[in-house]
């Protein structure tokens, strides 16, 4: 059994004697910040001054108090001017750092981690917060760089190892995390924040009664934690239960249920309940709030379908629809909203397109963000400047989008987001070879599954299918419940005639999420006539065909399978249909 888990299960909670150490009272408050206490901290220190002691010997703590029960006006008091001692200048300026930080001031918070840097320059924590600010502030393989140092520093430090675990998570994958996060609770086994992430990537690789192992952990620590309820939220949702899953979210509170997952959350319990109007005003903010997030994009609009808005639907989305980036399932909704509307015409060129076979050629992501109103952000930096380079990208000025990319990357040399955003720049202008370095580059920083993908078929298109293939194999394996790659590794599969692998890799692609996708279960069905099963070949092309009913991919397939089965009336049937289809 994994060893964390074991540790879990057989963990005996014994109660702790007094210490026969009798602690100073600043000892006895640092030991209360050590624990989390801010409150009782604050109490101990606000008598100390009572007594006499200067306010620039305790002003680091107090602030540090005042910060753990998020009163940050009150910590700025006693932060904000920099008085400490000497002996406390490096915790004091330390503390101001994370206030600055709290309240997105970076630059701030750069320059009071620098002033602390000067005093406590192998401090374990002191480094977590440089490579936090790092990470927001867009310097990411620099963000890499501080975790390193942390853990160095501090190879048994819970705040380090979290950190480090976060960021493998980020640049390795799900897999390759999970020691980081269990070598930290092996040091803290009840450390909410290490349990909550370990709990998020058990759930993420497909693991959920280990993550149900951790979540019960967790309640014997706090069981009114907002995030437990979250956690709960999410398994209950992925084992279909989500009444429950509603039950449990609306219990985590705001701050949980109003942040972008718990709002993607809400979307999609609210879809599975029947309650469509309510999802799409959730996913709306969502959208609202991250207005380049296609998968949020593409849930609301089936929230819109759902709820039978046409009018609404085709307003919102039909631009979207029509993009050369934009999914088969985005056409098809829009195509059905126009069809509802009456608009024929342009419902049949959207459906038609849907249902062409995809296109594995390389497309740079384009705006969902008007270049009009992302010229007028400019100044806003980050995702302002994303969605400037993709406008500029969708209006065909490939030469202005490189050289705004390429500045933005010049500024954040670091940042797998810039180096992405000068690929698809490059794309744009049909450089391939300069995109997918840029990709490798931004994926060497952080793999996603947008990156691994781009770089296959980047890799696939200049003739070097085995690299592409690697590339989705270890992307899968640090992320193996990812349907979108396993679907990517089937189609190289098929294109290497290994259709047993194929038939494998779309099996586990339907069963983790893409259920509703006509191209995998036609490919299933070619995939099952290969290896001699018509039954189950009938099965798949019946149900691809019933997604899709205007796909000419599945209608031939099902046509070849009917054939195959003696189904002769079938089979003329649809070829009399394909025939008026063409037409």
């Amino acid at each position: 059994m994994r060893r964390f888990l074991s540790l879990i299960l057989a963990l005996g909670l014994a109660g702790c004697g007094d210490s026969a150490e009798e602690l100073t009272p600043l000892e006895e408050a640092q030991a209360m910040l050590a624990e989390g206490d801010g409150l009782g901290a604050e109490v101990v220190l606000r008598q100390m001054l009572a007594n006499g002691t200067a306010q620039d010997q305790v002003a680091a703590y107090l602030g540090e108090a005042e910060l753990q029960q998020g009163e940050l006006v009150e910590a700025r008091r006693w932060l904000g001017e920099g008085r400490f001692t000497q002996d406390t200048a490096g915790h004091g300026f330390h503390m101001l750092g994370r206030l600055e930080l709290r309240s997105g001031n970076l630059s701030a918070a750069g320059q009071a981690f620098d002033r602390a840097y000067a005093s406590i320059p192998d401090s374990p924590d002191l480094w977590v917060d440089i490579g936090r600010l790092r990470y927001r502030g867009g310097e990411q393989k620099q963000a890499i760089e501080a975790s390193m140092r942390a853990v160095e520093l501090g190879p048994q430090d819970p705040d380090a190892l979290l950190l480090r675990a976060q960021l493998v998570r980020d640049g390795e994958g799900l897999a390759a995390a999970i020691p980081w996060f269990e070598a930290g609770l092996e040091v803290a086994p009840d450390n909410l924040d290490l349990l909550g992430d370990y709990a998020a990537t058990l759930g993420d690789l497909g693991r959920a009664k280990d993550m149900l192992v951790v979540i019960r952990h967790m309640a014997t620590i706090d069981d009114r934690n907002p995030r437990l309820f979250y956690l709960q939220a999410v398994l209950a949702a992925r084992g279909g239960e989500f009444a429950l899953a509603r039950s449990l979210l609306s219990r985590a509170g705001s701050a949980v249920s109003e942040n972008p997952a718990g709002l993607l959350l809400s979307g999609v319990i609210d879809v599975e309940n029947g309650n469509y109007q309510s999802a799409a005003q959730t996913l709306d903010r969502l959208v609202t709030m991250q207005p380049d997030n296609r998968p949020a994009r593409e849930l609301l609009a089936r929230a819109i379908a759902l709820g039978l808005n046409d009018g609404e639907l085709g307003y919102r989305f039909g631009d979207q629809a029509r993009m050369k980036s934009a999914s088969p399932y985005m056409m098809q909704l829009a195509g059905r909203s126009l069809e509802g509307l009456g608009r024929r015409d342009e419902a049949a060129a959207l459906l038609d397109r849907a249902a062409q076979p995809r296109n594995a050629n390389l497309v740079a992501v384009e705006a969902l963000t008007s270049l009009s109103v992302a010229e007028a952000r400019r100044d806003q930096g980050g995702a302002a400047i994303q969605a400037l380079v993709r406008g500029k990208i969708r209006a065909g000025n490939a030469s202005a989008a490189i050289a705004d990319a390429e500045s933005f990357r010049r500024k954040f040399p670091g940042s797998a987001d810039a180096n992405a955003l000068a690929g698809d720049a490059r794309l744009a202008a049909r450089q391939t070879a300069a995109a997918i370095d840029l990709y490798r580059q931004a994926y060497a920083i952080r793999r996603s599954w947008p990156l691994a993908g781009k770089m296959s078929r980047g890799l696939k298109a200049t003739g070097k299918v085995r690299e592409a293939e690697a590339v989705i194999e270890a992307y899968l394996r640090g992320d193996p419940g990812n349907a979108d790659a396993s679907a990517e590794l089937a189609r190289l599969a098929i294109d290497a005639g290994d259709w047993a692998r194929a038939a494998m890799l779309l099996d586990h692609a339907i069963n983790h999420g893409r259920a509703r996708d006509p191209e995998l279960w036609q490919l299933r069905a070619l995939a099952a006539m290969q290896a001699g099963d018509l039954d189950l070949a009938f099965d798949a092309a019946v149900y691809s065909y019933a997604l899709q009913p205007m796909g000419k991919a599945g209608a031939e397939t099902l046509i070849d399978v009917a054939d195959a089965r003696g189904q002769a009336d079938l089979a003329t049937g649809l070829r009399r249909k394909l025939r008026l289809i063409k037409g």
